[in-house]
């Protein structure tokens, strides 16, 4: 069995590490720009896919299947982003005969739409927040939905995600030209410019469930996850569980999840999203029909590996384990480590990793997508990592946190790990007092940029042993075994090797 994984980067590092303990073979793809990227390394086999552009490469669904004729591969990892979301593509890799990772493309068309999944939930009985059930097709309906609920409004487009196409409106002067705005992101990233509307809720968490379901009708909820630390709507730390949410609201919102899923005839994973208010009042936001970016927060509270679930799921085998069996233990953190300068409106920071040096010790887990010498390029999305700790409880996961950003040392490219230091520190953070406006709230008041210049005693001394290696290994006395990882895959040896200058390039 062999198994071609659509993405690059750290999830196609996760998803390799899933194959590799059930026995199933990899197939990775690359751009050019990626051609010494780990992905690349640790796979059985590797393809190019053309230049670095997407549109050229990870978004091109011929040569994505040409390359699964050519390695025999019999099943089709999408990962996040890129086409894990598109149930167009989701249809040509099962009409090419392969086994698609994920939901059924109807159930991905269906809870995609913003205003189809929003109808689908109120007819499940999940409370929605309200707005219009259908796209807007003039500013005079906006106009009408303003009259009757008032200000502020949220402008989202039909088929977006991640913070794309979506306008905050609190001053009806701005309605139209926000309107135009929303449509022209729609249509630029998704392929769709319509939008539609809904009421702003004040101050929300963003709290999202993650579902599991096979083929035969069993369904169970894993958990909940707060991901209200977000900048632009796109989110940056998450935690499970929620410091928020107790037994009885964990339930409710897992049973209104578990209603979705069912009405919707799905099956593999999925995550409902919730917007919680300060009545303790949640209602349905959308549906991710894909794997999440933060999974790796449900698996070390609840002891299960989501991708090994997605896989099974995907070639009909029931579930794993039942809802009583799901029982949450201990505090998970996990902070998105971007290739970015929080100080320069984090703005990207390409270039060239010149030091990697990953934090470790108990309970602290990195997924990454890169190591020293990687090239960053400006091509994609610029998350280069993410650092997950897990502790008994909450303030255990804090300090964790704390001494594992401490450890964690980049050069040669700006990163987030400035933002999460400043962020650990704070009193707001540490009491989980905080909503989905929060982060960007201080980035505006410059709070975070007065914490950025504070000196932490701990990440000096750990930038300073950072430095020592990196002096030592520029004078050429590089340990053998620095660079092992414990992988058997001489793809990941022998390339490690060629990434570090022992053989010529």
């Amino acid at each position: 069995m062999k198994l071609l994984i659509a993405n690059r980067g750290e999830i196609a590092v996760r998803i390799i590490r899933a194959c590799r303990e059930m026995g199933i073979g990899t197939v990775a793809v690359y751009s050019e720009v990626d051609r010494l990227a780990p992905h690349v390394l640790m796979a059985d086999s590797s393809f190019p896919i053309g230049p670095a552009p997407a549109a050229q490469s990870y978004l091109d669904m011929d040569k994505l299947l040409a390359v699964a004729s050519e390695s025999g591969a019999n099943l089709l990892h999408p990962g996040y982003g890129f086409l894990a979301e598109n149930a167009d593509f989701a249809e040509r890799v099962e009409a090419a005969g392969l086994t698609w990772v994920g939901p059924p493309p109807g159930a991905m068309r269906l809870m995609g739409s913003k205003t189809e999944s929003r109808k689908l939930a109120k007819s499940a009985g999940a409370p929605i927040i309200p707005g219009l059930m259908e796209p807007i097709t003039n500013i005079s309906e906006l106009e009408t939905f303003v009259d009757e609920h008032g200000l502020p409004v949220l402008l989202k487009a039909v088929a977006g995600g991640g913070g794309k196409g979506m306008r905050v409106v609190a001053d009806r002067d701005e309605l139209a030209g926000s309107y135009e705005r929303a449509c022209s992101e729609g249509q630029a990233y998704f392929g769709d410019g319509r939008v539609y509307v809904e009421r702003l809720v004040d101050s929300p968490r963003h709290i999202e469930v993650q579902v599991v379901a096979d083929r035969e009708g069993n369904a169970v909820y894993v958990g909940e996850r707060e991901c209200s630390i977000q900048r632009r709507h796109q989110k940056v730390v998450e935690e499970c569980p929620s410091p928020v949410v107790g037994p009885e609201l964990r339930k409710r919102l897992g049973e209104a999840a578990l209603a979705i899923v069912k009405a919707s005839s799905y099956h593999s994973l999925g995550t409902v999203e919730f917007l919680l208010d300060t009545n303790g009042e949640f209602f349905f936001l959308e549906m991710n029909t894909r794997l999440q970016v933060e999974h790796p927060i449900t698996e070390e509270v609840f002891g299960v590996d989501l991708v090994q679930e997605q896989i099974k799921l995907a070639l009909g085998e029931p579930l794993s384990f039942r809802q009583e069996e799901l029982v949450p233990r201990g505090h998970a953190i996990e902070c998105r480590i971007y290739a970015e300068d929080p100080l320069r409106n984090f703005a990207p920071s390409p270039g060239r990793i010149s030091l990697w040096v990953r934090p470790g010790g108990p309970g602290v887990r990195l997924d990454s997508g890169v190591i020293a010498e990687s090239v960053v390029p400006l091509d994609y999305d610029p998350m280069l990592a993410k650092l997950i700790v897990w502790a008994p409880d909450r303030a255990t996961a804090m300090k964790r946190l704390h001494r594992a950003l401490s450890e964690f040392q980049v050069r040669g490219v700006s990163t987030t790990l400035t933002l999460f230091r400043a962020l650990v520190g704070m009193e707001a953070f540490r009491k989980a007092d905080f909503h989905t406006g929060f982060l960007d709230k201080l980035l505006t008041s410059g709070d975070l940029e007065k914490l950025h210049g504070q000196q932490d005693p701990e990440a000096e001394k750990a930038a300073m042993m950072a430095a020592a290696c990196l002096a030592t290994a520029s004078a050429g006395r590089l340990p053998d075994d620095l660079f092992a990882h414990g992988d058997d895959s001489s793809w990941w040896y022998e390339g490690t090797r060629l990434l570090h200058g022992r053989f010529p390039r």
